[in-house]
């Protein structure tokens, strides 16, 4: 995890191409995540072979992250946030919408989108810590 949070820094010191549209936000949580399943698979490419049998499945580092997010600590968290707050962060981060469509998509104006997504960050802040 830790090694992610530094790749998604560098990456955003080295070539910071925000186009200025959406969230600036929901733009480092792109890069976050794609950093997060960039260094699960350099962890499963050297990983020493297993023996599987035909009935186990293979999980790929997109679904490790998304198991992450439904079992682990940011589980816990997400489900601590009210239904409205966590509909928004569903929207905006873990579905990558931006801020005009994730409004279209939950029927509510884009301010209301806005600041949901700043009390759930708050909120997130807070159960992570």
């Amino acid at each position: 995890m830790a090694e992610a949070i530094q790749d998604t820094w560098m990456a955003v010191w080295r070539s910071p191409h925000w186009n200025g549209s959406g969230e600036v936000g929901a733009w480092l949580w792109g890069i976050a995540i794609r950093r997060l399943i960039g260094v699960q698979r350099r962890r499963n490419r050297w990983a020493p072979p297993t023996i599987r049998s035909h009935d186990e499945m293979v999980v790929s580092a997109e679904d490790r992250v998304m198991l992450g997010v439904e079992h682990g600590d940011l589980a816990g968290a997400l489900a601590s946030l009210s239904p409205e707050l966590r509909a928004v962060v569903q929207a905006t981060v873990l579905d990558g919408l931006t801020t005009k469509e994730a409004a279209h998509l939950l029927g509510i104006p884009r301010g209301t989108v806005k600041s949901r997504m700043s009390r759930a960050r708050v909120e997130l802040r807070g159960a992570l810590a």
